[in-house]
Parts: C-alpha cells; sequence; structure tokens
C-alpha cells in the first residue's frame, strides 16, 4: 500500500469549508482538473477521468457531523481517500487529504499525487475565499 497526505490551514470556519468541499454540485472546482464526479445512486458516484477518457465505479460518502468525506474504488478496492476539516481556532480550519492505493502497479508517480494533492487544496482554498468574500 501507498500513501499520501497534505494538509492546508484555511481562514475560514470549519462548517463552512466541509460544506464547500463535500458540495457535489460544486466538487469538481477543486478537485484536480482532469477528474469530474456525477453523482449516481448515493454513495454510488461516477467518476470520469479526462486523461484516460474512462469511468470509474465509486462510492463517496460525506459525514457532516464529523466533518469528513471518505471516497475510494467501488468494485475492486484498490484505491481510498479521505478528507477532514477540523478547527484550528481562532475561526481557521485545518483540511487534511489522505489517499490510499491499496495495488501497487495502480500507483501514479510521487510527485504527480503530492502537486495534484497541493493543488486541490489550493483551489478549495480559493473557493472558500470567494464564498467568504460573497458571504462579507
Amino acid at each position: 500500500m501507498t500513501e499520501f497526505e497534505r494538509s492546508r490551514t484555511l481562514p475560514a470556519l470549519p462548517e463552512l469549508v466541509f460544506e464547500q468541499a463535500a458540495n457535489l454540485d460544486r466538487i469538481d472546482s477543486w478537485l484536480p482538473h482532469e477528474l469530474h464526479v456525477r453523482e449516481a445512486d448515493p454513495p454510488a458516484v461516477t467518476v470520469h477521468d479526462d486523461e484516460t477518457g474512462r469511468d470509474e465505479a465509486a462510492l463517496l460518502r460525506a459525514r457532516r457531523e464529523q466533518m469528513r468525506m471518505e471516497w475510494g474504488t467501488r468494485e475492486d478496492g484498490r484505491y481510498t481517500g479521505w478528507l477532514q476539516v477540523a478547527g484550528a481556532g481562532s475561526g481557521a480550519s485545518e483540511v487534511t487529504v489522505h489517499l490510499s492505493f491499496l495495488q501497487g502497479g495502480h500507483v501514479p508517480p510521487r510527485e504527480a499525487v503530492e502537486r495534484a494533492l497541493d493543488e486541490s487544496l489550493a483551489r478549495l482554498a480559493e473557493e472558500v475565499r470567494l464564498r467568504v468574500d460573497d458571504a462579507g
């Protein structure tokens, strides 16, 4: 198993950050550009990858009471991940994204995964900033 994890502090309340991250209508705004999530029969979703042109059957659960999202491939369980939002004090939040690749042959290059995680967290931060600015 190969695992990756990245965290970022955002200047917004955890509830607002989680709501933005878990909004399926806006999830493509912070995921890697090549991935697109379509809701099927919750918690089932389909993830389309522009790079491969393939659709992947997946599961996505948002646990609002825990401010946690969990996902993974549906049929073979070769990939899982989670996002956790926690309060960081003074109205800020800590967002952590964790990915696990369970079959060695399907692991993308470390640099590509780390770059995608950093870019996704930056995009989520921008989406949250825009939402806070609109509310203010």
